[in-house]
């Protein structure tokens, strides 16, 4: 690795390149590279003080946030492994991370608590960050020697599925993600975040940030429509994120037509279904590109789709792997077994940008990552003859229909395409003939002229095999998320359909 070997080492070199350049800016609020570089250096010397050795563990229990930025830096600074929390999970699963973490120092944010019956290490409230960010800092000898293969930081997975997992990234590993982002990263672009912190999206990218000089802008808590758009606005943002219920609010709002959107080099976009009709009316309204992309928490970076592909890739394909990224279709049944092109079954994928594995436990770790370093996604997808990745599913999500399987990303995505419809999620629902059936969950695009079943029905057997039809609906005001903002498909469940 030639240049910066870590990522705090980096920071120091884009505080001395653009020292002024603002890093981030929240609200009213903003902080410039030279600032950042001796925030990071103060609670560097903090932690440092409080015994806070290389490779211990700093908790973060904070919201989306500048101090949250210095916190992570200043962590990576002093060798320390930074472990954030979302503040979405259940105290449960806070509890857990806690338990095998075992953390020598927990930063909480307003509004947050340590779970009971955890140890912390030693608590500090962001009330006190202040003297501890403006700390002087520590002569270079007297900080830790860190190298490309030391563990920066672990991003934890929502919990829907038991315990919350933690993929563990490296600097070395935080860098490759970095030299396969593509198109979505330009040197000085001003980025507008709507993700949490505590995510892959944010935690594995700041060696992109800090290698392109990139200017964070937050969205804030609780998003709105307008706010984007404001922020779109007097901020010159360059590249836009959401999802696409998002993108809808944001393209029905009133403030649109005061909104000078010139600035904006590319929006991304993902999460959910895409319909093309969004795709067109983002790249008509927003004058730029729009791509779709597919990673994961333990993948790091996987597929994208690029500039200049027409509506219907960007909707319904996930694009091809980053020039790093090795991709694989398997059987689903045979661990192994290459399925050949067109033929649906587990995505896997192989890059030197993919998770070191999960926090301490190699036994979990062997379930998803083989003996010849494939991650196994637990996704289900076929590759086109275009050389497109498309997503049908999950493993644990596909339903049988009386024999006949169902991929529900499949029917959301023809779902979502319905005019009437804005946001869709489909479920297998237990049934005592056919054995499972589907249930549609679904956000009217006008709540006063919801569709029927029997609308969307016809609608599905128009374009996909009669048997992938919805057999109930449910038209709700909005659809239940996870912690990582993912549609809630648990609770959904739990929730049956009309």
């Amino acid at each position: 690795m030639t240049g910066p070997r870590h990522t705090a080492a980096l920071l120091r070199r884009a505080a001395r390149t653009h020292p002024d350049r603002q890093a981030y800016v929240h609200g009213e609020k903003d902080a410039t590279y030279a600032w950042l570089d001796r925030a990071a250096d103060g609670f560097a010397a903090t932690l440092i003080g409080l015994g806070v050795a290389k490779g211990d563990v700093v908790c973060l229990l904070l919201p989306s946030s500048i101090k949250f930025a210095a916190c992570y830096l200043g962590a990576l600074r002093a060798g320390a492994i930074t472990s954030a929390l979302n503040l979405r999970l259940g105290a449960a699963e806070q509890a857990s991370v806690f338990r095998r973490t075992r953390p020598k120092v927990t930063v909480v944010g307003d509004g947050a608590r340590v779970p009971d019956g955890v140890d912390p290490g030693r608590v500090v409230p962001v009330t006190d960050l202040g003297p501890m960010l403006k700390a002087a800092a520590l002569a270079e000898d007297r900080l830790p020697a860190i190298g490309p293969d030391d563990p920066a930081c672990v991003v934890w997975t929502s919990g829907t599925t038991g315990e919350p997992k933690g993929a563990v990234y490296d600097h070395a590993r935080m860098a490759a993600i970095s030299a396969n982002i593509g198109q979505l990263t330009e040197p000085g672009d001003r980025r507008l975040v709507v993700l949490p912190f505590a995510h892959v999206g944010y935690m594995t990218r700041m060696w992109d940030e800090l290698a392109s000089g990139t200017t964070i802008v937050l969205a804030g808590e609780p998003w709105s429509a307008a706010e984007t758009l404001r922020i779109i606005r007097d901020e010159r943002i360059t590249m836009g994120t959401g999802v696409p219920t998002q993108w809808e609010l944001v393209l029905a709002h009133p403030d649109l037509a005061i909104t000078d959107f010139s600035a904006l080099r590319v929006c991304g976009i993902g999460g959910a279904a895409v319909s093309p009709d969004l795709v067109r009316r983002m790249r008509e309204t927003l004058g730029c590109p729009v791509l779709t992309r597919y990673t994961s928490t333990e993948a790091g970076v996987t597929t994208s789709t690029t500039v200049g592909d027409p509506d219907e890739i960007v909707a319904n394909t996930v694009g091809r792997p980053a020039p790093e990224v090795e991709l694989r279709i398997v059987s689903p049944d045979v661990r192994g077994v290459e399925l050949p092109r067109s033929r649906t079954g587990e995505i896997v994928c192989r890059s030197p940008a993919m998770m070191r594995g999960y926090w301490r436990d190699p036994e979990l770790t062997a379930t998803v990552i083989d003996a010849d370093g494939w991650l196994h996604t637990g996704d289900l997808g076929w590759v086109g003859d275009d050389g497109n990745l498309r997503i049908v599913g999950r493993l644990r999500e596909m339903y049988s229909r009386g024999g006949y399987n169902v991929y529900p990303a499949e029917v959301e995505a023809v779902l979502a395409d319905h005019p009437a419809v804005t946001q869709a999620a489909v479920v297998g629902l237990a049934d005592p003939v056919l054995g499972e059936i589907g249930g549609a969950f679904v956000v009217a695009a006008d709540p006063a002229t919801p569709p029927t079943l029997e609308e969307l029905r016809a609608w599905c057997r128009e374009r996909i095999a009669d048997y992938k039809a919805p057999d109930r609906l449910s038209v709700m005001e909005v659809l239940p998320v996870t912690a990582m903002h993912k549609v809630d498909k648990q609770a959904l469940q739990g929730m049956g359909a009309d």
